[in-house]
Order: structure tokens, then sequence, then C-alpha cells
């Protein structure tokens, strides 16, 4: 999706009417973003989702009657799948695993800055749901800790990453170490001297080959395979 040519509806979903005011205002704030509608809740989202179709829904985790974890895999199991970016503060290790798991695209810290946020939205929109540099090394040290207290590190799971990513090309390769460090598609081409569209065609086949829903999976398993070390 053009980020000049074409409107990006969002659906904004948070239980705290302060939060989604201010997510209102930061949205309305860019030219090629409306915001579709407000929910307070995961049930009311997946309602407002189905009639409205937005293209991204900012989506908090912690909501009463359904959460957001529900929501989104609800979601990306509709008929018509938006793209769900997941606000989150990153206290929540099991939430933000879970959420991976359920199909979110991406993760916005809440205390992001109004163009981080409006990044993120456009990102997510052209199907190029990159994490920052910041929010990716955070979310690897916490898999990190959570694997180095639960003693689940170990070169078995290495071993089974490695096999894994041995499905890769050498430039495939190298597109995953830099997908990994939160580089966008159009940071990676610069990075590998590509064009963007090659780098989306090599983006698509590793998510193929490695069986990963997103491109955080992708990143987890380059990093359980030592590549982001």
């Amino acid at each position: 999706m053009s980020e000049t040519s074409e409107t990006i509806s969002v659906l904004i979903v948070d239980d705290e009417w302060m939060v989604r005011s201010m997510l209102r205002t930061i949205m309305e704030s860019a030219p090629d973003v409306t915001v579709a509608g407000e929910a307070a809740d995961g049930n009311t989202a997946v309602s407002m989702a189905a009639s409205l179709r937005p293209d991204v829904v900012l989506m908090d985790i912690r909501m009463p009657h359904a959460d957001g974890l529900t929501a989104t895999e609800r979601l990306t199991r509709s008929d018509h799948p938006p793209h769900v970016v997941v606000l989150t503060t990153f206290d929540l290790d099991d939430y933000v695993r879970t959420a991976l798991r359920h199909g979110a695209v991406g993760f916005l810290l809440k205390d992001a800055t109004a163009d981080d946020m409006i990044t993120a939205v456009r990102s997510a929109a052209r199907g190029d749901a990159m994490l920052s540099p910041k929010v990716t090394r955070r979310l690897l040290r916490h898999f990190t800790e959570d694997d180095g207290r639960r003693g689940t590190r170990t070169e078995q799971r290495a071993a089974e990453a490695r096999q894994r990513l041995g499905t890769l090309t050498a430039k495939e390769r190298e597109v995953l170490v830099a997908l990994g460090k939160g580089l966008s598609n159009n940071d990676i081409a610069t990075a590998l001297r590509m064009t963007e569209a090659t780098a989306k065609t090599h983006i698509s086949r590793i998510l193929a080959k490695l069986s990963a829903a997103n491109r955080v999976q992708a990143a987890i398993l380059a990093h359980h395979a030592g590549l982001l070390e």
C-alpha cells in the first residue's frame, strides 16, 4: 500500500479511553491514515473489524470480556484478516509469545513516539511489518532471559534452528540476519544492494521455507540459531 496515494484505515482497540484518544490524535495527524473506529474490548473489536474491514488494528493485550490475544487469533482467522499490531509494554513475555502464535505482525511500545507509531501502521499496511531495532533487541533479550531461567536455551534447540535454516540460500540467510536486526524492506535492500522488490521476494521465501507466520518468528528462529549474536 502506498503511503501517499491510498488511505490506511485503522481500528484502535484499548480499554482506556485516554489511550484511545491519544492514539486517534496521533493517527489522524497523518494525511494518509484514517481512524475507522475504536473498541474497548476484544469482542467489540472483532465485530467492528468484520463490518469496517480496517487495514490495520492497533490491539491492546489486557482488556475485559475478550483480551487482545483472543481477539487477535479470531481476527487472523477471519475472512478479511487485518494486520494486527499489538500494543505492549514488554512486561508480559508469555503474552508476547502467544500474540506471535496467534498471528500478530508487529509490536508497538506504548511509549513509542508519534512518528514511530505512524511508521508502524504504514509498515503493517504494506505487509512490511517491521520491528524497530530497539524493539527487536528488547524482544529477543526477553526470549533469551526466559530461556536461561527455564534452562531451555540448549544446544538441541540451536541445532534444530540451524537445521531449519539449512533450507535457506546464502543470500536468504543474509536477508534473514538483516530482518532480525529490525530493518525494513527498504533498509534491507539498501544494505544488501538489491531492489526493494527483490528484498520482499526473499523475505516471502524465507517465511515460507521456515514455516514462520511473520517476521518476528523468523527473527526469533535466527536468534536461536546464533545468527544474531
